[in-house]
């Protein structure tokens, strides 16, 4: 069994990491820490694990883990490895910010390899360490690749992505409130948005022109989920686009493309990214729909973990969506 270790285990991330953890065959939690919570049932935190777990936050860390996760705030994830030496036999999955761009992907002499599944499952295999991508990063990123791959994405592309409150994480604040939130819709950070950075590195990967990107991201009246739609002009027809995404997605276990329409409900609750395509005179729309909790978090950050101990890729994520 693979020894597990979570950094930050009181927040939405650390509670969906704990939930897959505790049903997957291959491994088993040592601790979840925290420096609030010690001694305390991590069902404190985490209702919804009742009656599946007896574990306690603990006040400690064993630095010699097979693995561990952080689920930190942005930029606490770089302190927090500074102050504390894991075993050099201890492979890290970060789900911050704090690694993802490549002139931030080494510390201490650790690498930290971008862990989307789609198109960097190679050196995940081989990784010691992980950068989990963004949940925004995620869905519109699997939206693009197979665009950028062939060339076909060197005019601009207008992206407009919403999210549900659980993206905002566990802390109420001004904007993610029920009262504040609840029937109503807004934008935020317009046009700057810090996932763009992992997102144009990504697109950049096949070396081809890209098309400025203009990325408008929305607060939504719902709990968890992205729903992500972006255009640009296609010179090919729908045809050649379904068969492009089709052959770029053959392979991958978790991102499929529909021919219907696709709605959120489809994917919430799992792992899976969805994709559509509609061609409009000489515009190509792209929608892509993720749970930012799983497949834009935490059941990433374990598809990750599978990829690097050769487990298979779906274990401990074959979960259904709730479409009702």
């Amino acid at each position: 069994m693979v020894s597990i270790g979570i950094i930050g285990g009181s927040g939405y991330t650390g509670g969906e990491l704990i939930r897959l953890l505790l049903n997957h065959s291959k491994t088993e939690i040592d601790f979840v820490y925290s420096t609030t919570r010690a001694s305390k049932k991590i069902t404190t935190a985490h209702p919804d694990l009742l009656g599946l777990t007896d574990l306690e936050f603990s006040g400690t860390i064993n630095l010699n883990v097979d693995v561990v996760f952080l689920c930190l705030g942005h930029g606490n994830s770089t302190k927090f490895l500074n102050e504390n030496h894991f075993s050099t036999t201890t492979r890290i999955i970060d789900l911050s910010n704090d690694f993802r761009l490549k002139n931030d992907a080494v510390l201490n002499g650790k690498e930290f390899i971008y862990g989307l599944p789609e198109t960097n499952s190679d050196k995940i295999k081989t990784a010691k360490y992980i950068a989990n991508p963004g949940c925004f990063a995620t869905a519109i990123q699997l939206a693009l690749l197979p665009l950028a791959k062939t060339n076909a994405l060197n005019n601009e592309v207008h992206i407009n992505a919403v999210t549900g409150s659980t993206g905002a994480g566990v802390k109420p604040s001004d904007s993610t409130h029920f009262s504040w939130r609840n029937n109503n819709v807004s934008w935020y950070k317009p046009f700057t948005h810090q996932h763009l950075g992992e997102i144009e590195e990504s697109l950049h990967t096949y070396e081809n022109e890209i098309g400025k990107l203009f990325f408008l991201p929305q607060r939504g009246s719902f709990t968890r989920g992205i729903f992500a739609t972006a255009y640009t002009n296609y010179n090919g027809s729908i045809k050649d686009a379904i068969k492009l995404y089709k052959d770029f997605y053959a392979d991958a276990e978790f991102t499929h493309v529909s021919e219907d329409e696709i709605h959120l409900k489809q994917v919430v609750n799992t792992n899976q990214c969805h994709i559509h395509l509609h061609k409009h005179n000489s515009k190509l729309l792209i929608t892509s729909v993720i749970d930012n909790l799983l497949k834009g978090a935490s059941g990433q950050a374990v598809q990750n973990m599978n990829l690097m101990f050769g487990f298979n890729e779906t274990e401990g994520l074959s979960l259904k969506a709730s479409t009702f």
